[in-house]
């Protein structure tokens, strides 16, 4: 299993410590403001497992985040694999979720950072992408800060949503191999 480090913060495997603030973050309505609705603690608990597994089959997926100077743990940053069935999926997504109290600190960028790293050098994917309600204009800015720029089929309805739900349109950025080679050199 890949474990990622940086600075100030470890990507690792989940532990069962992780539960609590994983299910209390997932129940905060602004943390969750961007998503369809907040997670009870069963669906919170369900995607630690989920991830879990993932990490242990394929040694990456959505790492939990976790503070080194603290020990806290902070919410998680990764890969996923998407397929919506349009002409840009499959597709290895990378995303993040933070605790409000992490935010304002660089963690999600500093992370993300790492992560890229991560699929460009040790996975060899051709490209990333990332997505969001239209809405949500702080993952949006860290998209930009770690280089991803706006793919040509954004914005999209995200087709897990209903049509007409308040978040259908979501924004779209990409980042392929060669344009983060060219940035890294």
């Amino acid at each position: 299993m890949a474990e990622l480090r940086t600075e100030r913060l470890v990507l690792r495997q989940w532990r069962s410590t992780d539960h609590e603030p994983f299910a209390a973050l997932n129940a905060d309505p602004v943390v969750m403001e961007h998503f369809p609705s907040p997670l009870d603690r069963a669906a919170s608990d369900a995607l630690i497992a989920r991830e879990q597994a993932r990490i242990d089959e394929r040694g990456w997926g959505l790492w939990a985040v976790e503070v080194v100077a603290t020990g806290r743990f902070v919410g998680f940053v990764g890969l996923a694999e998407e397929d919506f069935g349009f002409d840009w999926t499959p597709a290895v997504e990378i995303g993040w979720r933070l605790a409000r109290a992490a935010w304002g600190h660089g963690y999600a960028t500093e992370a993300a950072a790492a992560v890229l790293a991560f699929a460009f050098e040790e996975l060899g994917l051709a490209e990333l992408v990332s997505f969001t309600a239209t809405t949500n204009a702080p993952s949006q800015a860290v998209m930009q800060r770690i280089g991803l720029r706006p793919h040509p089929a954004s914005p999209f309805d995200h087709p897990r949503l209903d049509p007409g739900h308040r978040l259908e349109e979501h924004v779209l950025y990409h980042l392929t191999a060669d344009d983060w080679e060219s940035t890294t050199s």
